[in-house]
């Protein structure tokens, strides 16, 4: 089953919805930050590189096959101001599972923006999207992310020791994980 979701997606405080080439600055404001991009696979990006992450995030707005993603802004209805950026990645179709995942400012961390927007994006794969489970993942050291994994009901799953070379050392990974019958009954 593919998933075309209507966007934007709105919860209490936050409008998740496509990105768009104006996004690039407010992308740019927090993808430039080492401390951001500490976890993450990529390095710090400049603005250009920025601008493609943006222009590549405009297409992938639906699931039809393993490997699409579903790639949205964060932006606060108060003000509009893009926040940060949440993804649901489809793995299998065949066993309906996805991974969830998050890049936030961190001048906006603490406040519960990247619980509420996780939130949503969970109700919207296991809702509309009928996924089966939804992993998520993150370096060991990063206490804020998997503190949100288990804000959000997940179970720690997998602890990877030494699994791979990450920014030039040895990785640390924790695997976390909720099924749809548990996410639908809390």
């Amino acid at each position: 089953m593919a998933l075309y979701p209507e966007y934007p997606l709105i919860s209490d405080r936050l409008r998740l919805r496509p990105f768009t080439r104006g996004d690039v600055d407010a992308v740019y404001t927090y993808r430039s930050r080492d401390d951001v991009a500490r976890y993450l696979f990529d390095v710090a990006l400049s603005r250009e590189e920025c601008a493609l992450a943006v222009q590549q995030r405009i297409g992938q707005v639906a699931l039809e096959k393993d490997g699409d993603k579903i790639i949205l802004a964060v932006e606060l209805l108060s003000t509009g101001s893009l926040i940060g950026e949440v993804s649901l990645t489809w793995h299998s179709a065949d066993a309906r599972q996805g991974e969830i995942g998050w890049i936030f400012n961190p001048d906006y961390q603490g406040e519960g923006y990247a619980t509420e927007a996780a939130r949503a994006l969970l109700d919207l794969a296991f809702g509309p999207g009928d996924i089966h489970r939804v992993s998520a993942r993150c370096d060991v050291r990063n206490g804020s992310s998997w503190r949100l994994m288990e804000r959000l009901g997940m179970r720690r799953e997998a602890h990877f020791r030494e699994h791979a070379i990450f920014k030039g050392e040895w990785d640390q990974e924790f695997v976390y994980a909720i099924l749809r019958r548990e996410w639908l009954s809390r």
